[in-house]
C-alpha cells in the first residue's frame, strides 16, 4: 500500500529545512577560539622540539622520527627483537685467529656485502653503465645467498660516507626489468678522484677497489675501538688505553655484542600533496571537517607532542654496581690496590705487539724444557755441545704439545723441581719443533741465565755449554718468576 499523503508531506518538508543553509545549527561561538589555542600551543611544542633537535643533533637525543613526535597515521613496525643464533653471538670466540682487532659477524658480514656492491658498481660503471640499486640488490643476492636491501646500503653509507653518491633519477632505461621509465630509481656512483680516469672518463681499478676494502675494514674496525673505549672507561678502575698501542680487545669485552650499525638515510623520491601529521591534516582540511573532527585532531596533534617532549627528558646514568656479598669485610683499600694491579696487567696486555706475544711464549716453555735441556747433557756426559746436534736432540725429546709447567711427557713439574705436581695453565702451547726455533730457546736461557747456559761462537761452529752441578729447582723458579712477569703464565 502507498504510504499516507501526511507521511510524504512531512518528509518533503524535512528535506527542504535541510538543502536551505540558513536553518543549518549554528557553531559556538567559543569553539573557534580553543581551537586557535590548541594549535598555538601545538606549534610552540614543535618549535621546542626543533630548537632542541639542532642543539643537540637528531640522531643522539633517542627521540622518535618525525612522523611519531607529529603524531603520524600509519603505525610505526615493532622492533625485530629476536636473539641472534649462537654462531652469531659467539663467532669471535669459534675463530682459529691469532688474538687481535677482531670483528663481530655481522660487521664481517656488511664488509663481505660492501665487496659484492664495489664489485658490481665497478663492473657497470666502467662500461658507462647507469647503477641501480635493483641491479646491485640482485647481483649481491646472487653472489652472497643473502637478502641485501636499502637497510644494508643505509650501513654501508653510515660506516663509509665518502664511498658512493646516491640520487633519485627518472627516465632510466630498465631493459624489461619490471618497473616503468618514469619511475624514480636509487641510483648509486662510486666518488672517485680527478687522477682516477682512463681516456678521460672515471675509471673505478681493481687497486682502488683494494684500498676502499681496506678503508671501509678500518672505519668498522674504529666503530669497534669506541665501543671499546666505553667498555674501558666503565670499569672499575677505569682503563686508558691509546689507541695506536692497541692491539687487541679486553677480555671481557664481548665483541659479538657490539650494536648494529644505524643506517644513515637514503634519498627518497619526491612525494607531493601527501599529509603525513595530524596538524597537516587539520591544516588542508580547515573549513572541510566538522568542529567535532577538527577539535579530535587537535587534541591528537597536542598529546602526541606533549609525549614526545616528555621523552626528550635526559636518561639517568647506570649506577655503578655495588660490592660483591662474598667480598664483604674486605679492606677497600686492599680491593683497590687489587683492581689497580689487575688493571696493568690487563693494559699491558692490550698493548703487547706480536714481537712481545712470541717471547712470552717462549717463556711459558722454558721451565718444562730446562730439565729435558739439563737431562740431555747428562745423558751425552759432556761439558759442552754443539748448537745442531742439542737442538736435534731437543726436538726428538719434545715430539708433543708443551703447556706451560709440564714437561714434554705431560709429567707436572712443580716450582721446587719435584714431579708429581700438576701446576701450570690447562691450556696446550704447541711446541714448534724446528731446529731454528729451538736455536731461540736455547739462546733465551742463555739470556735469562748466563750462569747456569752459555753460548759460546768458536771459529765457524757454535757450541753451549751448561752447569750441571746448579739446583734446577731454583733454576725453574727463576724461569718461572720471569715467565709471570712477562705475562705468559
Amino acid at each position: 500500500p502507498l504510504p499516507a499523503q501526511e507521511d510524504v508531506a512531512e518528509l518533503q518538508g524535512r528535506l527542504q529545512r535541510m538543502k536551505v543553509p540558513g536553518q543549518v545549527p549554528p557553531v559556538p561561538s567559543g569553539t573557534g577560539r580553543d581551537l586557535r589555542s590548541r594549535l598555538e600551543q601545538v606549534q610552540q611544542l614543535e618549535q621546542r622540539l626543533r630548537q632542541r633537535r639542532a642543539a643537540s643533533g637528531a640522531g643522539d637525543t633517542g627521540v622518535a622520527p618525525e612522523g611519531e613526535i607529529s603524531g603520524t597515521l600509519t603505525p610505526s613496525c615493532p622492533p625485530h627483537s629476536e636473539k641472534p643464533p649462537a654462531y652469531q653471538r659467539f663467532h669471535s670466540l669459534a675463530q682459529d685467529l691469532p688474538p687481535g682487532l677482531t670483528l663481530p659477524y655481522k660487521f664481517r658480514v656488511l664488509a663481505e656485502m660492501f665487496r659484492s656492491v664495489d664489485t658490481i658498481t665497478g663492473m657497470l660503471f666502467n662500461r658507462a653503465e647507469t647503477v641501480t640499486f635493483a641491479k646491485v640488490k640482485q647481483g649481491v643476492q646472487d653472489m652472497m645467498r643473502r637478502q641485501f636491501g636499502e637497510q644494508h646500503l643505509g650501513q654501508i653509507k653510515a660506516v663509509y660516507p665518502s664511498s658512493y653518491r646516491l640520487r633519485q633519477e627518472k627516465n632510466v632505461p630498465t631493459f624489461g626489468s619490471g618497473g616503468k621509465k618514469s619511475e624514480y630509481q636509487l641510483t648509486l656512483e662510486p666518488v672517485l678522484g680527478e687522477e682516477e680516469k682512463v681516456d678521460g672518463r672515471p675509471h673505478l681499478s681493481a687497486s682502488r677497489l683494494l684500498e676502499r676494502r681496506r678503508e671501509f675494514h678500518r672505519n668498522l674496525v674504529n666503530i669497534v675501538r669506541e665501543h671499546h673505549k666505553a667498555f674501558l672507561a666503565a670499569l672499575s678502575p677505569p682503563m686508558v688505553v691509546p689507541e695506536e698501542k692497541l692491539t687487541r680487545w679486553h677480555p671481557r669485552f664481548n665483541v659479538d655484542e657490539v650494536p648494529d650499525i644505524s643506517p644513515a638515510e637514503l634519498p627518497r623520491p619526491p612525494q607531493e600533496d601527501r599529509l603525513s601529521t595530524a596538524q597537516e591534516v587539520l591544516s588542508t582540511a580547515r573549513g572541510m571537517l566538522s568542529p567535532k573532527m577538527e577539535k579530535a585532531l587537535a587534541n591528537l596533534a597536542l598529546r602526541t607532542a606533549e609525549a614526545s617532549a616528555g621523552e626528550l627528558a635526559p636518561s639517568k646514568p647506570p649506577t655503578p654496581a655495588s660490592t660483591s656479598s662474598a667480598l664483604r669485610g674486605v679492606s677497600q683499600g686492599l680491593l683497590e690496590r687489587v683492581r689497580a694491579k689487575e688493571a696493568r696487567r690487563l693494559r699491558a696486555l692490550l698493548t703487547r705487539d706480536a714481537r712481545q706475544e712470541e717471547r712470552a711464549a717462549r717463556l711459558a716453555r722454558l721451565p718444562a724444557m730446562a730439565r729435558v735441556l739439563r737431562s740431555v747433557f747428562v745423558a751425552e756426559k759432556k761439558p759442552a755441545l754443539g748448537m745442531e746436534l742439542l737442538c736435534a736432540r731437543l726436538a726428538d725429546s719434545c715430539p708433543e704439545p708443551v703447556a706451560p709447567g709440564r714437561n714434554c711427557r705431560g709429567w707436572g713439574i712443580s716450582e721446587g723441581g719435584g714431579g708429581g705436581g700438576g701446576g701450570g695453565s690447562s691450556d696446550l702451547i704447541p711446541l714448534l719443533l724446528a731446529a731454528g726455533e729451538m736455536e731461540k730457546h736455547v739462546r733465551l736461557f742463555a739470556e735469562l741465565l748466563p750462569d747456569w747456559v752459555g753460548v759460546h761462537a768458536l771459529r765457524t761452529d757454535t757450541y753451549v755449554k751448561l752447569d750441571k752441578e746448579k739446583d734446577l729447582g731454583l733454576v725453574t723458579e727463576r724461569l718461572n718468576k720471569a715467565a709471570k712477569e712477562a705475562g705468559a703464565l
